[in-house]
């Protein structure tokens, strides 16, 4: 899976553009059952995003970049469950660490909205990742365990297998740093381990799991070699047709 993140860029307009754009780049690997490609625009820009993958049939699938868990209700400024699967979303974003920095999301909120997730039929690829700090402590594989954990609470093991968990260390998110591939692995390998745990071997070996973190053309390649490494949830590098399809070729073989 190669899921681009467009966080609070492009209108409605630019949204549609850009997604003709990609699919145009990706016209043949589109149709490959080997690698799934979503795009996660803007609140503002699903419904037009929406609309160009359903009128030329894109093998392509929608995300929203968050979603409040009750169904309706005085709560200004949420997006629900049912607003989302209206506009034809398949999957979700949850717990992005922006959201947890800056609108406050803890463990405990990003739960509830991935049961709530799951219970609309839709699909969350929840984040989780350590600070630089956490990392030079040496803590990041007890941090991310116990993110995993507290986020996956509370699943069927056929909803633990379903899941999308994307790793983003927040150090390397935006900053042009990554991680080697082989320790981004480690940690893959951990999350991989940690649902194994909580719901058995067969929901660990299906579940999907993801790097994120300044992805890009120059070393999508490295990080899709690795074994417990499923895909990419990509930010900057998913604004741009060419640079995003890249990535989507890398995941391919190609």
């Amino acid at each position: 899976m190669v899921a681009g993140n467009w966080k609070m860029y492009t209108t409605s307009g630019e949204g549609a553009v850009l997604v003709q754009d990609i699919a145009e780049e990706l016209e043949r690997e589109l149709d490959d059952d080997a690698i799934d490609v979503v795009v996660c625009p803007p609140f503002t820009g699903i419904k037009a995003v929406s609309t160009v993958i359903e009128l030329d049939h894109l093998n392509m699938g929608l995300g929203a970049q968050d979603m409040f868990w009750e169904a309706e209700g005085a709560f200004t400024g949420a997006v629900s469950a049912r607003m989302l699967t209206e506009l034809r979303c398949t999957h979700v974003i949850v717990g992005h660490s922006e959201r947890r920095e800056f609108f406050g999301e803890t463990d405990e909120t990003v739960n509830k909205k991935v049961r709530a997730v799951f219970a609309a039929g839709m699909t969350p690829i929840m984040c989780c990742g350590e600070t630089l700090a956490t990392r030079d402590a040496l803590e990041t594989d007890s941090f991310i365990r116990a993110q995993v954990m507290a986020g996956a609470a509370g699943l069927s093991a056929e909803e633990a297998a379903r899941l999308v968990i994307a790793y983003e260390p927040i150090w390397a998110i935006g900053s042009g740093r990554t991680p080697t591939p082989e320790s981004a692995n480690d940690v893959t390998r951990a999350i991989r381990a940690t649902i194994g745990a909580m719901y058995g071997p067969p929901a660990a070996m299906q579940v999907r799991v993801l790097y994120g973190g300044s992805v890009k053309p120059e070393n999508a390649s490295m990080f899709f070699s690795e074994p417990d490494i499923d895909g990419a949830l990509v930010g900057g590098a998913a604004l741009k047709a060419d640079s995003f399809s890249a990535i989507a070729k890398a995941a391919c073989g190609k």
